[in-house]
């Protein structure tokens, strides 16, 4: 295995770790628990959205007889973290946290 995406795979495994348990250790109001599940069901409903579009190319590549296309586990991580992040900061300036 390449270096570059082994080292790349565990700074992307810590940081997520660090934001998951920064999120939930945090005793806050009813507010707080709000932004956090307005991000995490805007990116869920993105999650199903991508893995849908992707079940659907693989099917038409496979049915037009080329290779199918295979999404990079990293690379859809980054995604929804990077996605996760946004939201979050959106929600968190929209409703005052």
């Amino acid at each position: 295995m390449d270096w570059v995406k082994l080292v790349y795979s565990v700074i992307l495994l810590i940081c997520g770790i660090s934001i998951l348990v920064s999120i939930f250790s945090q005793k806050g109001d009813e507010r707080r628990k709000f932004i956090n599940q307005k991000a995490q069901s805007y990116v869920f409903i993105v999650v199903f959205g991508m893995l849908i579009l992707f079940v659907a190319q693989s099917i038409y590549l496979t049915y037009m007889g080329e290779s199918s296309y295979i999404i990079s586990p990293i690379m859809f991580l980054t995604i929804i973290s990077i996605i996760y992040l946004g939201t979050l900061l959106i929600y968190r300036n929209k409703y005052g946290d």
